[in-house]
């Protein structure tokens, strides 16, 4: 899931070597075309989230394509809940001390989380940028904000790491946890990690972007029901959650003793965003047919038909995702 640019277009500077994906061309894709990482199911057995560390040698594939992340950045900013903005600033504008906001970011795939959320709080940051792929931290990295609303300086760190071992004592001194995309992802047990570890070191939360399971397509088709169906059973394999992980994210953090807020941030793609709905189209038709090989011959014949409604600027998607934010009790006299 997730050009030499400048900063402030938001783009990803180009990935170097062997490990070079192929750019996405103008137009809509042909169904015949892969899939870039990320859009749509692992090709391995077992692969998991950018977050997951496993032994890779030097040429190992990425797990999310940058032209995946960058595809998917102008979409994501749009549908994230500023609501819940607010609340959080008064929550950070309360912390104790004035040193600045410490800022996590876990599974920062290209960081735009940060270009997102840092030019929207006053102060000074410094974001700790978190991701299994090297190549997607210097990204990051490299093209992270430098200043905050107010003009105050933001600066970053990345590490390499597994949302699996997080630990209170690994955000000591946090202002605030971040992730997009991300909690669907997890397991139960990984979700319940993440809660004790920012409820424990009483550290809010803003998770974004997590799938709710519900699709809708314009024009309506009757295979669309089933598709989605067959999706999100592909979502749950291996104990991941899926649509289920806001539901149980808000009972771990609750059971915490967090106060949780969710919004919906659905994604809203038109004729504008044709080349992220063709390759979330075969994404997600392809976890289908991968959960449920039966419906390969009519699979085919669907997404086939909805991608030359996409090139004609006839079809229209409704993403459904849900933001998450708890504020856990604060430690160190924050009230």
């Amino acid at each position: 899931m997730r050009k030499t640019a400048t900063k402030q277009s938001g783009k990803i500077p180009a990935q170097p070597g062997p490990r070079e994906v192929a750019s996405v061309q103008p137009g809509v894709p042909s169904a015949a075309e892969s899939v870039i990482p990320g859009a749509g199911p692992s090709t391995r057995p077992g692969e998991r989230a950018t977050v997951r560390l496993r032994d890779a040698g030097p040429d190992d594939a990425p797990r999310y394509a940058p032209e995946w992340l960058e595809l998917r950045e102008g979409p994501d900013a749009a549908a994230r809940a500023a609501d819940l903005l607010d609340p959080l600033r008064i929550r950070l504008a309360n912390l104790p001390g004035k040193a600045g906001l410490v800022i996590h970011d876990l599974g920062c795939g290209t960081g735009s989380m940060g270009r997102w959320l840092a030019p929207r709080l006053d102060g000074p940051q410094h974001w700790v940028l978190h991701d299994r792929d090297p190549y997607l931290l210097h990204f990051a990295a490299v093209a992270s904000p430098r200043s905050a609303a107010d003009g105050s300086r933001v600066t970053v760190e990345t590490r390499r790491g597994d949302v699996g071992l997080l630990t209170p004592d690994a955000l000591a001194g946090a202002s605030l946890v971040t992730a997009s995309a991300l909690l669907d992802v997890l397991t139960r047990e990984e979700i319940d990690t993440l809660a004790a570890a920012c409820t424990g070191a009483g550290c809010p939360a803003l998770l974004t972007l997590s799938v709710a399971g519900r699709v809708e397509l314009t024009p309506a088709d009757p295979l669309d029901e089933e598709i989605a169906n067959a999706f999100n059973a592909h979502q749950r394999r291996g104990g991941l959650l899926g649509p289920d992980a806001v539901t149980v994210a808000c009972e771990a953090f609750s059971e915490r003793g967090a106060t949780v807020r969710l919004h919906p941030s659905a994604w809203r793609l038109g004729p504008a965003e044709s080349a992220l709905t063709a390759q979330w189209l075969r994404g997600w038709v392809g976890a289908a047919v991968e959960e449920r090989p039966e419906l390969k011959e009519r699979a085919e014949r669907y997404l086939q038909d909805r991608l030359e409604a996409c090139r004609a600027g006839e079809l229209k998607v409704v993403v459904h995702h849900s933001d998450l934010l708890a504020l856990s009790r604060p430690t160190g006299g924050a009230s």
